[in-house]
């Protein structure tokens, strides 16, 4: 799914100068020390308020053409719902994007100021804060204020929660609100759970450590080689680290930071992280876990989860799409990968931390200041991120791809069955959720999600969101904490990440467990000796100082 791939993208806007202005101040002559003027003073702003909320919606006096920057494509905006949105709005989109590293083309526009009317970029990349401070990007207040009724109520306290630290908007979030889609589980083959554990296989319980460790003995045990190769009870992909100790530590119940008496300090000095890597040296020791685990690419993870002889591997839930592709193909829906939610010692299920998500969404969307058209701009984007145009962007067009029936957005069957069997084709073909700007998750007024393919979930969708649901938590309060890029402690924070990379693998595959606990009080030391405790300090100061402007 198109929404699944996009886990790392987000938007940014920013907006030029304010309108209403002139209505303003004719608002404020009208006024007069006369009482007797006081009636006419106020019907003649409400006069003025009327007209300006009929002008938020309307149309350009002349069609006009913004230039995006849309990192995430490069297509022409021509398709189906591209041709409608700009027939509703009287706006036409050029879209710009390089065939090369968008980072690159990012930097490269800040340095030669040639910027397109409109930017999309990593919320999360340091990219944004260079933007606001070379000023290429606009505060959006004013705009928003003035023509962005819909972004105000669409986005609520998202608005407040994305504002520089010089307390204004410049961009708007993409990909925003939060919702209870999981991430990470422990992904098992379904045929092979029935076998060992039929009582949980179709989900809605979960196993505790020492369960999922006795079902990885167990299947090593009745199938120590399938199809003349030796079984892998629990392998691993090396080469996406995130998502493998994501999921451990969602078995904890551990989040991005530990938090020890009012400071941030590195996750790993939560005395539950040693005990999480030290269940993972035993598996590792005990032969339950890929030999060759820590050299496994990503394409290698796949072709073994492919070939049907591993039982089980930790990522977020949509990663072994091509592997379930393939397994679908060789031996049915219950040969494939499922996710499970496995529960540490100690720890409440409903406490576990398997999916991180953010409400702020994954890119930001800025207005340059090279936009002649700042008005207009923030009108065309308030008719996006109402929910008219999320629906357009998102479902197409209304009679052609669906229909409104009791009140309620109903897809077309013959357009779902598209998307489940080729979604890029009937994406083509339709050009819904193609343009995916300023899009808000969970559901609209009506009750039907935001995202048509929410609607056409398949198997492994339904049973991630059946055991991993009540996991989701908000990851926007640590997003972000670290030093300022060029800073002594930027240089000691990527010293410390490096150490800790360097060696939580090491300490997986260490020979015993005294060698691990050895492993592992090393990194600490060595962490301590890069000034690990000067950057906690400036995570903690920037963790308090969000708080305070989030207020």
């Amino acid at each position: 799914m198109k929404k699944k791939r996009i886990f790392t993208v987000m938007l940014t806007i920013t907006i030029f100068a304010t309108l209403l202005i002139g209505c303003s101040s004719k608002n404020n002559n009208t006024a007069t020390n006369n009482q007797n003027d006081t009636a006419t003073t106020a019907n003649s702003t409400d006069s003025a308020n009327a007209d300006n909320a009929a002008e938020t919606n309307s149309k350009p006096a002349e069609p006009i053409t913004l230039t995006f920057f849309d990192k995430n494509t490069g297509d022409a905006f021509t398709n189906p719902v591209a041709l409608e949105v700009t027939k509703r709005t009287g706006v036409s989109v050029e879209i710009q994007q390089p065939s090369g590293n968008p980072s690159e083309k990012l930097n490269l526009m800040l340095a030669s100021g040639d910027l397109p009317d409109i930017i999309l970029m990593d919320r999360g990349s340091d990219i944004v804060n260079k933007y606001i401070a070379a000023g290429a990007i606009i505060p959006l207040d004013d705009l928003i204020e003035n023509f962005g009724p819909d972004v105000k109520s669409q986005y609520g306290e998202v608005l407040q929660k994305t504002r520089y630290t010089d307390g204004k908007n410049y961009y708007l979030s993409n990909w925003y609100g939060m919702d209870n889609s999981p991430v990470f589980g422990i992904q098992m083959r379904k045929d092979l759970l029935k076998e060992l554990a039929p009582d949980k296989a179709e989900g809605g319980q979960a196993f505790t450590t020492d369960e999922f460790e006795q079902l990885l003995k167990d299947f090593k045990a009745k199938y120590p080689n399938i199809d003349g190769k030796a079984s892998i009870p629990l392998t691993l992909n090396a080469e996406n680290m995130g998502a493998v100790l994501g999921t451990f530590k969602g078995m904890w119940g551990m989040k991005a930071y530990y938090e020890d008496g009012g400071s941030l300090k590195f996750d790993v000095k939560d005395p539950k992280y040693r005990e999480m890597i030290l269940y993972m040296n035993k598996l590792y020791r005990e032969e339950l876990i890929d030999p060759e685990w820590a050299v496994n690419k990503t394409q290698t993870w796949e072709q073994k989860l492919s070939n049907g002889f591993v039982f089980s591997t930790a990522s977020a839930y949509w990663d072994p799409g091509n592997a379930n592709n393939a397994l679908l193909k060789s031996g049915g829906v219950d040969k494939q990968l499922f996710s499970y939610k496995v529960v540490a010692p100690g720890v409440d299920p409903s406490a576990t931390t398997f999916g991180p998500r953010s409400p702020l969404g994954w890119d930001a969307i800025a207005i340059s200041k090279n936009n002649k058209h700042p008005e207009e701009t923030m009108k065309f984007i308030n008719f996006l991120a109402s929910e008219e145009g999320q629906y357009l962007l998102m479902w197409g067009i209304e009679g052609q791809t669906w229909d409104m029936k009791d009140g309620k957005h109903t897809p077309k069957p013959e357009v779902l069955q598209g998307l489940k069997e080729d979604w890029a084709a009937e994406q083509k073909k339709t050009g819904l959720q193609k343009w995916t700007w300023f899009v808000k998750n969970g559901l609209g007024s009506d009750g039907t999600p935001y995202h048509i393919g929410d609607n056409n979930r398949g198997e492994i969708d339904l049973m991630a969101f059946k055991n991993l649901s009540d996991t989701v938590w908000d990851t926007s309060p640590y997003d972000n904490l670290g030093p300022g890029g060029g800073t002594p402690e930027s240089l000691s924070y990527q010293k410390v990440q490096d150490i800790m990379k360097q060696s939580i693998t090491k300490i997986i595959i260490a020979k015993s467990e005294q060698e691990a606990n050895a492993g592992f009080d090393s990194m600490l030391a060595e962490m301590k000796a890069a000034g690990d405790e000067n950057v906690e300090a400036i995570i903690t100061d920037n963790y308090n100082k969000r708080q305070e402007l989030w207020k």
